[in-house]
């Protein structure tokens, strides 16, 4: 769920992370942003019902496939919870790091996620005549990066003519919170 965990963690950061006094930026902000995104993917109780304190590498990589996560954020998430020292932290993931989970995940993650929800919202917006590329518009961006900010959870842009599939135009009723 590798998009998912990218998307929740980018809005984190819009949603935390904008106005305020004193706004977060830097290391900070990239940290907040990573536990909100770990606490909704695996919540504290299931991973805890779950997870043994202390656990190895073989039982991180079968836990993974609980919440469907990479087994690098298991084990940030299994330390954050205090199930791994950061002795144990540090050693699993230097561990998973030798078998290659540090840039991939070698056994993969089954299927890429998608939302039902925003596929139903398209779906019912096209019904109605209305294209993506209008929402785009609408949120004051092209349709490409309301593409990009959505990571491939639903089909967002029909490829055509139009008006609003290119530039932008002023900004509408929605708003975008980055």
């Amino acid at each position: 769920m590798r998009h998912l965990a990218d998307a929740l963690h980018d809005m984190a950061r819009g949603q935390v992370h904008s106005g305020g006094e004193r706004p977060c930026t830097g290391p900070e902000a990239e940290r907040q942003a990573n536990d909100f995104a770990s606490a909704f993917l695996m919540p504290a109780a299931s991973v805890l019902g779950h997870m043994p304190a202390g656990a190895r590498v073989d039982q991180i990589l079968e836990g993974k496939r609980i919440w469907k996560v990479s087994a690098m954020a298991l084990t940030y998430r299994m330390h954050d919870l205090g199930l791994l020292t950061d002795w144990q932290y540090r050693s699993t993931c230097a561990d998973l790091s030798a078998r290659g989970y540090r840039t991939d995940e070698p056994q993969g993650l089954r299927k890429r996620e998608t939302s039902q929800i925003l596929t139903k919202v398209f779906q019912g917006l096209r019904a109605k005549g209305v294209r993506p590329s209008d929402v785009a518009d609408q949120l004051g961006v092209t349709a490409e990066e309301m593409k990009k900010m959505l990571f491939g959870l639903t089909v967002t842009t029909v490829e055509g003519g139009g008006e609003g599939s290119g530039g932008r135009r002023d900004r509408g009723a929605l708003s975008l919170v980055r």
